[in-house]
């Protein structure tokens, strides 16, 4: 019998929509209906060797972020209590001038291996580089560096899922937390890939960006804690505003890095707000004694410098 208004035979109607949806059911069999399977929301991870440290951590962070909308990425490490924290480490970003930090890496990585010191030139592009955000700069030594020499760091420092945007436009940088969080590593420890004078040269242009940039990770940091930071946003079509936050904080008993990525925030306001609600947890939870009033207020008024990109 056929269908009264397609005219296709039964057979021919089921073998028909088997073939649309891309699959073949057997004739002669009912199709039955497969439930829907919830997609789990990434959680946060903790793991520490200070008992209870990471269970709180775990729900200050959650709690941090319930309601907030956009897409975030967290990466913690604090060496003196052995205590880590991801939340979608391998999620990918566009960078924004939060690469500028990598670029810097590169700079002086590049340096060692032919045992030269900066010039003259190249440590005031890095000064405006990191403590003003400066893009000019920044367009200077990523053309200097060619991407040939940044993905050789990136192959140093293990950072393997990092990719150096294309056409010039550093800001289109691909990252994620866990490289950051690499980066970070590198830059406040001892090790083999860059030297003690470029990791002290690095947190020092790191501890002396300019107010209205200090936003981000240290917000909630404890006073006589040493602050090290680089931000960045960007703006596009798809995912919104893309706002980002890394940095390294040390006394007061810690030694920690923070990376806090985000995507999807409808402004640049919004991202800050969600990364500093992260921040001040972390903050309060590794030094829970210290007063409010002695922890690091940020600016009210963020500012960024605006990254290159191409047209929608």
């Amino acid at each position: 019998m056929t269908h009264p208004i397609s005219g296709m035979s039964r057979r021919a109607r089921v073998l028909s929509a088997g073939l649309a949806a891309g699959v073949l059911v057997p004739l002669g069999t009912a199709a039955t209906a497969t439930p829907a399977v919830a997609a789990t929301a990434p959680k946060v991870i903790c793991t520490s060797a200070q008992a209870g440290l990471a269970a709180k951590l775990t729900k200050d962070i959650t709690a941090a972020l319930k309601n907030r909308r956009g897409t975030v990425a967290v990466g913690l490490h604090d060496r003196t209590t052995k205590t880590t924290c991801t939340l979608r480490p391998t999620t990918s970003f566009d960078s924004a001038s939060v690469v500028k930090t990598t670029v810097l890496a590169t700079l002086l990585w590049d340096a060692k291996k032919t045992g030269r010191k900066l010039s003259a030139r190249e440590s005031d592009l890095a000064y405006a580089m990191i403590t003003k955000s400066d893009n000019a700069a920044t367009s200077k030594l990523w053309r200097q560096l060619g991407t040939g020499k940044i993905n050789a760091f990136l192959r140093a420092a293990k950072m393997t899922k990092t990719v150096p945007g294309s056409g010039g436009y550093w800001g289109l940088t691909r990252i994620n937390a866990a490289d950051e969080q690499k980066l970070l590593a590198l830059i406040t420890a001892k090790n083999s890939v860059l030297s003690d004078n470029a990791r002290a040269y690095i947190l020092k242009l790191m501890g002396k960006v300019v107010s209205a940039q200090r936003w981000g990770t240290p917000a909630g940091a404890p006073s006589g804690v040493q602050i090290h930071v680089k931000n960045g946003w960007l703006q596009r079509s798809t995912h919104g505003w893309r706002v980002h936050s890394i940095g390294a904080f040390k006394g007061g008993g810690h030694d920690y890095t923070i990376s806090v990525l985000t995507h999807g925030n409808s402004t640049m306001d919004y991202g800050v707000t969600t990364i500093q609600g992260v921040a001040k947890a972390v903050h309060k939870d590794l030094t829970p004694t210290t007063p409010a009033a002695r922890r690091y207020t940020p600016t009210d008024t963020p500012q960024e410098a605006f990254v290159a990109v191409p047209g929608s």
